[in-house]
């Protein structure tokens, strides 16, 4: 557990989260808790799987083999209890390029597409971007946790124009790590109306215990038809950096029409050293993800419970999932701009603001707790002490 306690100086390693705090927030002395990558390590096997490799010397076109789709099989059977044929899958850079492509792929310009908001922001330019409209379905929050507005969904998904629904599982940001029920009631009303699911669980790896993530499409033959999975391991292993991502889709037709749009973009093949980490990380990464999650945990409850203690200004969300917490920041009766500048410029804590995530997130703020120990501790003093000053 030792690998999670100690800080490593990540200034200078052209890392977006430390190295641009000066253009983000214009505040050079701001504490980032912001961007959704981790202050930790990796694992050890997915360092000596990259030396290994950066030793030979010579980074030619480099495969997706067997031997990756594999280790993708074993990790997707044994962590989330679902057998994937190898041939479903497609291989990305990320989850962000996955949701362009498919919705590129499975749509036409001024379809109607569903999300439920407030909602990771990439979402919104995946529809976009692309002369797509967005419906939204906003998530209620009902005793500090949020739940789906079933009639307010199957309303929006009977739209005739309503194609795709994009669905983040588990959410970011609100933490929720959806049931099983919940699960299945989406599932049945997007085959109902015939609207293809495009299922975002990078996230699904990252879930506190008590909490299990279900990927959608495994529940059955004809559910797993609709539904195109995206995952990848970089939020579980902080591998973002080196891009590789995969899509998990059964249906042929529409795996073929996903991979046309890759060709068409020129995309077809990942990073050498990113197909080398994910196989790494999947074989040998098991340990070090649990005792991630212990980490992440006693992170979580340090934060509900000293902000608990100290102030009713901010109400911390209780996440099920995710390494990324959800702050309810509306007693402090500040506008959205007066929220930010509170964080940046009284407590020098870096957040993401919540009305990135839509309007449903004016007045909340995302803090990101994947780091040591003695930076939450930093983080909250620092929230506490500009509260109370």
């Amino acid at each position: 557990m030792e690998k999670f306690r100690n800080t490593v100086t990540r200034t200078g390693t052209r890392s977006v989260k430390w190295d641009l705090r000066e253009s983000i927030f214009q505040n050079k002395d701001v504490l980032p808790m912001w961007v959704a990558d981790m202050d930790f390590p990796s694992t050890d096997a997915v360092k000596d799987a990259i030396v290994e490799r950066a030793q030979h010397n010579i980074y030619g076109y480099t495969i997706t083999d067997q031997p990756v789709k594999g280790a993708i099989q074993q990790w997707v059977k044994k962590r989330h209890q679902w057998d994937i044929d190898e041939k479903w899958l497609l291989f990305s850079p990320g989850v962000v390029t996955s949701l362009h492509m498919a919705v590129q792929a499975l749509s036409n310009e001024n379809d109607h597409i569903l999300i439920q908001t407030p909602v990771y922001p990439p979402f919104y330019g995946a529809v976009e971007k692309h002369g797509r409209k967005i419906v939204k379905n906003s998530l209620q929050l009902k005793d500090g946790r949020y739940e789906i507005d079933f009639e307010d969904f199957e309303q929006k998904v009977t739209d005739d124009q309503v194609t795709l629904f994009i669905l983040c599982s588990p959410h970011n940001p609100l933490g929720r790590v959806w049931t099983e029920d919940e699960l299945h009631k989406m599932a049945d009303l997007c085959l109902k109306h015939n609207v293809t699911i495009i299922s975002d669980e990078i996230h699904g790896d990252l879930t506190y215990p008590e909490h299990t993530h279900i990927p959608m499409a495994s529940f059955s033959d004809e559910i797993r038809e609709q539904v195109i999975t995206c995952m990848a391991p970089s939020k579980t292993f902080n591998l973002a950096g080196l891009q590789a991502s995969y899509l998990i889709v059964p249906n042929e037709k529409k795996r073929k029409s996903i991979e046309k749009q890759f060709s068409s973009q020129g995309l077809g093949m990942l990073n050498t050293f990113g197909i080398v980490a994910m196989e790494a990380a999947y074989l040998h990464g098991e340990e070090w993800l649990d005792q991630l999650i212990q980490v992440l945990d006693e992170n979580k409850k340090y934060v509900q419970e000293k902000i608990h203690e100290h102030t009713d200004q901010i109400k911390v969300l209780d996440a099920e999932g995710t390494y990324l917490l959800w702050l309810d920041c509306r007693q402090m009766g500040l506008s959205s701009s007066e929220l930010k500048q509170f964080f940046v410029s009284n407590a020098k804590v870096g957040l993401n603001d919540g009305l990135s995530f839509g309007r449903e997130g004016d007045g909340f703020m995302r803090m990101n707790i994947a780091c040591p120990n003695e930076i939450v501790v930093e983080g909250v003093n620092r929230i506490i002490q500009a509260l109370n000053g």
